[in-house]
């Protein structure tokens, strides 16, 4: 009785990803799915720039792109925080990652032509889950309404 209660308050562990997943792409794109969905719509263009991104920044192709989105798609919608993935991310990916990463939420978030006040809360809290000071976070955001242009 007592392991079903401890069990309950600890939560299901997290299934690992089959072998041939990179978990740091996983995450990464689990996390870019989050932003893209948080104003409640997964828009064409969110969609391209997603695997724009996972071409250029992972060197995917782009079956073994959509492979890996709809693998991050299951995996974000078990997930019951984004601890999970940031967490990966934390420990793998050095300040210019995180930067890089930032720039890409946010580029995300713009897409669909503005940035809809729940992309804006979840960009920051996500950037807060991975320690990126707020001028870091301003800096991304600049950078990517710059390239927006």
């Amino acid at each position: 009785m007592f392991e079903a209660i401890r069990n309950l308050v600890r939560g299901p562990e997290p299934e690992e990803p089959r072998p041939d997943v990179n978990h740091v792409h996983l995450a990464a794109c689990a996390v870019l799915l989050d932003v893209a969905w948080a104003d409640g719509d997964f828009s064409v263009p969110e969609r391209k720039h997603i695997e724009t991104v996972l071409e250029r920044q992972f060197g995917l192709s782009p079956d073994d792109g959509n492979r890996l989105i709809a693998l991050a798609e299951v995996e974000r919608s078990k997930a019951v925080d984004h601890f999970r993935f940031t967490r990966v991310l934390q420990s793998n990916y050095d300040l210019g990652q995180k930067m890089v990463l930032a720039e890409v939420m946010w580029s995300i978030a713009l897409a669909d032509g503005r940035i809809e006040d729940n992309e804006q809360y979840l960009t920051r809290k996500i950037c807060n889950l991975l320690d990126l000071e707020p001028a870091y976070l301003a800096t991304a955001k600049a950078a990517a309404e710059k390239s927006k242009q």
